[in-house]
């Protein structure tokens, strides 16, 4: 049996999955995000060994643990867990939604090196920049940092006890130089960091160390468990929907908004915004574009209006051409394309008779415009997926889904029932490095529609994109 542990924002989920990729169970555990500051967002990472702790023995009590053989990680990206010599955790980790390093991330930017080796911008949500920020402003703790591990890898270390990181996730951080798939001193020097302060790295699928025997021991297991190098969430996603060959990509409608797309080379576009990271698959790369809201912002408008999500979508009838009201999504900032800290949302286009219904199709196709925005620029990297698999939460909406089509002028493929998100990928990750398979092993899944765009909608869309395009300066101002 093989084991996938996704630490999310929210909450730490464990798959099991037999031999045969058949998912024997699941289990999830919550986790809260502390913002202390406007802007600022952080976890305590003992909180996520507790949540996976939670999830794993739920597992065991379930289903039993004594043939488990390989472990693979995924997880949220670009946090900051900062430890001193002793592993000891030196402040709460901070997140990948966190923007307090918006002028550290900006000045990191300016200098040439960085989007030269690096061959992405340096968003604020980068990893380099937090411990720039780190410098300036808590510079006791920072003369302490002996090492900084990723999310993911801060629960390797607790079921390894070794310092490891890969390739996907380590893109990320604007230390690695992913062309070659290494650490770079320059960048690292850069931002005021050492080599020695890394990580090692190994490909997703390879192995990255053993199972500690006390918690085999705890957990019923009978034999030795590798535990993979695993992934990124999103390439962690890739994995488990089988998007590992050139061309394929995928939408993900989570808390935040991805565009997905697998590449063979690695072609770097940084003017783009549209980040170029190593895939977890060897000899691989991705491009991605990322919006920081997309369930979030439904959750928002669940938030102001007092109306549960599953209601506010379950009434929208028929799909329409949108409505005079138009939603820009910017509720924390922007990456792609924009990379901008600073823009927040924006609704625009209301008149008296802007109810609910029109509010969330409003947000709804808000969404898709900036996904449309994401697509320009990942056709301008170089990458153009002829469809796009939805995953996510928000795949279940079939309105969004049709509206993204739409805005997209892209067939949707809407899977099979399954699980085929990044907890499913880090079990096809640990079957990898415990058995030396290789991408061949990531099917993808069966597909149960085809959404394709409506042609008599299209243009309404394509015009409805222009207005959301034309009202970015109002929400930058």
């Amino acid at each position: 049996m093989y084991l996938g542990i996704d630490l999310g924002t929210s909450g730490v989920k464990a798959l099991l999955m037999d031999a045969d990729q058949r998912v024997v169970g699941s289990a999830t555990m919550p986790l809260g995000v502390r913002r202390p500051h406007p802007g600022w967002s952080e976890q305590d990472p003992a909180d996520w060994i507790a949540a996976a702790q939670g999830a794993i023995a739920q597992l065991a009590r379930d289903h039993g643990l004594a043939g488990l053989r390989g472990i693979g990680l995924s997880g949220q990206m670009h946090g900051a867990v900062t430890l001193d010599a002793q592993d000891r955790v030196l402040r709460p980790a901070i997140l990948w939604n966190d923007t307090r390093a918006h002028l550290e991330a900006a000045q990191l930017d300016a200098m040439p090196v960085m989007r030269h080796l690096s061959g992405n911008i340096v968003f604020p949500g980068f990893t380099a920049p937090k411990l720039v920020w780190m410098a300036r402003h808590e510079p006791d703790l920072h003369d302490r940092v002996a090492s900084v591990l990723l999310p993911k890898d801060y629960l390797r270390l607790w079921l390894t006890g070794g310092h490891v990181s890969e390739m996907s996730d380590a893109s990320g951080t604007s230390w690695l130089d992913v062309g070659r798939r290494d650490w770079s001193d320059d960048l690292l020097a850069a931002s005021g960091m050492r080599r020695d302060q890394m990580p090692a790295l190994v490909e997703g699928s390879a192995p990255s160390g053993m199972l500690r025997d006390a918690l085999a021991r705890e957990w019923g297991v009978d034999g030795p468990v590798t535990v993979a190098g695993g992934a990124g969430d999103n390439a962690a996603t890739a994995i488990g929907a089988g998007t590992v060959g050139a061309g394929q990509g995928f939408v993900s409608l989570g808390t935040s908004g991805v565009l997905f797309a697998a590449t063979d080379r690695f072609l770097p576009a940084p003017e783009t915004a549209v980040h170029a990271f190593c895939h977890a698959a060897p000899g691989m790369w991705h491009h991605m574009g990322v919006i920081l809201q997309a369930a979030a912002a439904l959750e928002w408008l669940s938030g102001v209006t007092g109306i549960r999500p599953a209601e506010l979508t379950r009434d929208l009838g028929p799909q329409a051409a949108p409505g005079p009201e138009i939603f820009l999504p910017y509720l924390s900032g922007e990456r792609t394309p924009h990379n901008d800290a600073q823009v927040r949302g924006l609704l625009a286009g209301l008149g008296a008779s802007s109810g609910p219904q029109a509010l969330t199709r409003a947000v709804l196709d808000g969404v898709a415009f900036a996904l449309a925005d994401n697509l320009h620029a990942l056709r301008q990297a170089g990458a153009g997926p002829d469809a796009l698999l939805a995953l996510g939460g928000g795949a279940r909406s079939d309105y969004w889904l049709r509206s993204i089509a739409n805005a997209l002028d892209l067939p949707v493929l809407l899977p099979e029932g399954g699980d085929y998100g990044a907890a499913f990928g880090a079990a096809r990750l640990g079957l990898m490095a415990d058995t030396g398979a290789g991408p061949e092993i990531c099917l993808p899944p069966a597909i149960a529609a085809e959404i394709a765009p409506d042609p008599a909608l299209v243009p309404a869309y394509a015009e409805g994109l222009a207005r959301f395009r034309a009202l970015y300066p109002a929400a930058r101002s």
